[in-house]
């Protein structure tokens, strides 16, 4: 990957010269079935420019209550779009078809209109769970008659995609917008995209510059993008095999609450059954012993794996988490 950004083409992407990041927009634009997309430094950004393109100030959109855009994105809508959110419970990310329905706000004058609807999928507070590809269509069926439009979180698509075997382009062809990051499973070092219609895209693209995420040079970091599309994307069935492996492995201490099979792609959600432990006493003491885990959703703990996690380093952490329990 090193070697690629090495030795990319570059040029100046504010006026669309990289010629590198143009194949990487060109190709994902392919991948998830858009007519464009546009290269961004961040999933955050990604998901606020889509938020700004589909509304305007004083709008409302609905989101899952447990998804990254409410709960790990700094309010963001309500400073960079002047939106406001309706955040709704859902169920390991799933918003029921009822229960949207129930959020649309009427055509009064005195009702924020219900612009947007934003998904997530995989949804990183339930655990890496899977959106069902047949939850997606029809909610999205029933915003669309409502004249709503979609986006969808795809920050982690690419896990869902390995492990259902459904192509990202067939995810992509019931939203209007989609985000997916290059940073985290494929690896790269930086990167995420937004893909969606030509004339959303136009929009972004303006709104990037006024975020300030315009980039010169930004085919060095294109090229490790690409890189990982070439070379990162199956292996994720890897990552997939050692989170179950790793909750297996947990689910057998007492003083933790782990359930195997709720293990979807590659994040594994920790609770402390025992009340001598508080999560994040054990969080510090796992670090010290050279487990990295973070916090997650009421107070558990969130274990990723990724390409620099082997099998043997999964094993190894089981034995650290029991070590570390057992005081």
């Amino acid at each position: 990957m090193r070697e690629a950004m090495f030795i990319a083409r570059v040029g100046d992407d504010v006026y669309g010269e990289d010629p590198t990041v143009n194949l990487l927009q060109q190709r994902v634009a392919e991948l998830t079935g858009k007519q464009d997309s546009l290269f961004v430094p961040s999933g955050v950004m990604a998901n606020q420019l889509a938020i700004k393109a589909h509304t305007n100030p004083g709008d409302e959109i609905v989101v899952e209550s447990e998804c990254h855009v409410f709960q790990y994105e700094t309010a963001a809508p309500s400073i960079m779009s002047s939106v406001q959110v309706y955040p709704v419970p859902g169920s390991r990310g799933v918003i029921a078809t009822d229960v949207f329905l129930d959020t649309i706000r009427p055509p009064e004058y005195y009702y924020p209109p219900t612009r947007l609807l934003c998904l997530e999928n995989t949804h990183n507070r339930a655990g890496g769970a899977i959106y069902p590809l047949a939850s997606m269509k029809e909610i999205s069926r029933v915003a669309r008659e409502k004249g709503i439009a979609v986006h969808l979180d795809g920050a982690r698509l690419w896990n869902a995609s390995v492990a259902t075997g459904i192509s990202i382009r067939e995810y992509g062809s019931v939203v209007d917008s989609v985000s997916l990051c290059f940073s985290k499973g494929l690896g790269a070092p930086v990167g995420s995209i937004l893909c969606g219609s030509r004339e959303l895209i136009e929009k972004a693209h303006r709104f990037r510059k006024i975020f300030g995420g315009g980039m010169r040079q930004a085919g060095l970091l294109a090229a490790a993008c690409l890189y990982a599309l070439d070379h990162n994307i199956e292996r994720l069935q890897i990552d997939h095999a050692n989170a179950r492996k790793l909750a297996e492995a947990l689910s057998t201490i007492p003083q933790l609450s782990v359930n195997p099979d709720a293990v979807e792609t590659n994040i594994v959600v920790i609770s402390i059954s025992s009340p001598d432990i508080a999560p994040g006493d054990l969080m510090w003491k796992l670090r010290e012993r050279g487990v990295l885990v973070g916090m997650g959703a009421a107070k558990a703990l969130r274990a990723v794996t990724h390409l620099d996690v082997s099998a043997e380093d999964v094993e190894r952490a089981g034995e650290i988490f029991r070590e570390v329990c057992n005081g």
